[in-house]
């Protein structure tokens, strides 16, 4: 398996390696692909014309997030105290929660560690350590929502060749997270919960609108036109620091490589395509892997593989992890 530091560095921004070497099951496999190459088309195409396409995870994903922040709109208008707050600091029936990087970013500005704050991280921290941390950008995250609803313009506009999405080296997002923390300890100010699109969204939906979304305008106008995706790929810090959390969390996508007919299409739809590097022929070094902690666990690829390739799967309870 690949080691914990390597995950870690790929994260970080590092780009992935083909692997030196493959454990028995995964060398016999590949061994097997390359041999019976009239047969593995044959059955590559007989999946692609009998798929059935899905959306079963990604629905499920957009209800969870919907009544999760209409939550904190009813508990709000409605006075009925039961989520109160906004996502970057709520309290749910009487529990503190506060976002791991808000807690983080204003004990940067304030220069010493807030026993509160730790107080309400703590619930928050092992919730995402058992669900996996950036699961909380693609199953809670409201701008994560919008986002992907326009990047279906920016794929139909790349499509008629009227945009080209330009990419930016995925080591950008730490280079901002450093930004950011330093930012805040310098100014004493958390900076980036002024620009983040995520507490803008979540407060305009609670407390109602503020000029502060002309600026998550012209976010997603620069992703529709110029970068797919840009934000929650290359600048976001709320992603690292959830992936950081989820690299020990015992859910997770799982890869089988038997299954897998290296088409590509997972890829197509992922928003961290990186930690899918897996599925490219030649790459898996196990024959039964999980995918690395960048994986916001949303579920498309899931939704798309035609031959189920990949799957969920839990750490203890699932026999081949």
């Amino acid at each position: 398996m690949k080691s914990f530091k390597e995950k870690l560095l790929v994260m970080l921004g590092r780009e992935s390696q083909k692997p030196a070497t493959y454990s028995p099951e995964a060398e016999q496999i590949h061994k097997l692909k390359r041999l019976n190459k009239a047969d593995f088309e044959a059955m590559k195409q007989h999946t692609r014309e009998h798929q059935l396409l899905q959306h079963k995870w990604r629905n499920r994903r957009w209800a969870v997030l919907i009544a999760v922040n209409l939550l904190f709109v009813l508990s709000f208008w409605l006075d009925i105290q039961m989520l109160e707050g906004a996502l970057t600091a709520s309290r749910f029936v009487g529990f503190h929660l506060i976002d791991l990087n808000s807690a983080l970013q204003v004990m940067l500005a304030h220069k010493h560690i807030i026993v509160n704050l730790l107080i309400g991280t703590a619930t928050v921290f092992f919730l995402w350590v058992l669900l996996g941390g950036r699961t909380f950008c693609s199953w809670v995250c409201p701008y994560h929502l919008v986002a992907e609803w326009f990047e279906a313009l920016h794929l139909k506009l790349v499509e008629k060749k009227w945009v080209t999405d330009h990419e930016f080296h995925r080591g950008t997002r730490t280079v901002f997270w450093v930004l950011f923390s330093l930012l805040a300890i310098v100014t004493g100010y958390t900076v980036f919960e002024t620009l983040s699109p995520t507490g803008i969204l979540s407060r305009a939906l609670i407390y109602g609108p503020s000029l502060a979304l002309a600026w998550v305008f012209l976010l997603l106008m620069f992703e529709v036109f110029y970068s797919r995706r840009a934000w929650c790929r290359y600048v976001c810090p709320i992603g690292l620091t959830y992936g950081m959390v989820g690299t020990v969390s015992p859910l997770r996508i799982v890869y089988r490589l038997d299954k897998c007919f290296h088409e590509g299409d997972c890829r197509k739809v992922c928003l961290v395509p990186h930690v899918l590097d897996v599925v490219i022929k030649g790459r898996a070094e196990e024959a039964v892997m999980s995918i690395g902690p960048d994986c916001t666990r949303c579920g498309l690829c899931v939704d798309t593989c035609p031959s189920g390739a990949l799957t969920y799967g839990v750490k203890g309870l699932d026999k081949l992890l």
